[in-house]
């Protein structure tokens, strides 16, 4: 958006012309379900980090370290496939 359309929005004077009522989507095809099982994610798409302090049983840590160079990402990657199976499993449930 324009530092003019900006300004237009803040002060109210959009006019008609400004919004998007005027795009013919008629020919646009609706996303369906199957669209979305099918979606990649986007392959440049980074998470952002964030640092905190989590308590972890020694042994688990342990194991983790033994594995080699990365145990926090290791962290992460077994925290987020535990994430996605709890809100895939919660999509199925609704």
């Amino acid at each position: 958006m324009s530092r003019r359309s900006r300004g237009a929005v803040r002060s109210g004077t959009v006019r008609d012309t400004d919004s998007d009522t005027h795009i013919d989507t008629a020919e646009i095809p609706p996303l369906t379900d199957a669209f979305f099982r099918r979606a990649v994610r986007n392959p440049f798409y980074r998470a952002m980090k964030q640092s905190t302090t989590v308590r972890i049983d020694a042994d688990v840590l342990a194991w983790l370290k033994s594995q080699g160079p990365g145990y926090q990402t290791r962290i992460n990657a077994l925290l987020r496939a535990a994430m996605n199976k709890a809100v895939a499993s919660k999509h199925h449930a609704d």
